[in-house]
């Protein structure tokens, strides 16, 4: 009558390598594929404690493009530690310097639970900023993320 649920274990895990090449798409879109991919919701044997997401390898993450005016009003902040030593940079600052796939890097991140295993498929994200990664050799499968929806990319 009842149907069985199984529940993955780590060895039964098979990971796929994913390359997205991420030129004029939208990060908050883009982001929120690549942390289910990594998590592993797009499987049906997902199981929310085990790593059983892809590897991902972002490219041409410094070509993502932002909505609005996000580019030059949106802020990210981090604190030295000292008394009043929190920081701002724009978006626009941060791609236009010398890691611009930590754009791409922090929305991810923020997408994913917190604690170990959020860290651990967090370790199966690549990002470059060019469009040259060295994992040729896990061949990995090119995912077309503009043609799933035409909200997707925007051209800059």
């Amino acid at each position: 009558m009842f149907g069985n649920t199984t529940s993955t274990k780590p060895a039964d895990v098979e990971k796929k390598w994913v390359v997205i090449d991420a030129k004029g798409l939208v990060v908050g879109r883009l982001a929120t594929i690549i942390a289910m991919r990594l998590r592993g919701k797009h499987k049906a044997s997902f199981t929310p404690h085990v790593d059983d997401g892809d590897n991902v390898i972002v490219i041409n993450a410094d070509k993502v493009v932002l909505t609005g005016r996000k580019r030059d009003q949106k802020m990210y902040y981090h604190h030295t530690g000292f008394i009043g030593g929190i920081k701002e940079r724009s978006a626009k600052f941060i791609l236009e310097g010398r890691f611009p796939e930590r754009i791409v890097e922090k929305a991810v991140e923020r997408m994913l639970p917190r604690g170990t295993l959020g860290r651990q498929q967090l370790g199966n994200l690549r990002v470059y900023k060019g469009a040259e990664h060295p994992h040729a050799a896990q061949s990995p499968v090119a995912l077309d993320i503009a043609s799933l929806n035409r909200k997707n990319s925007r051209s800059a």
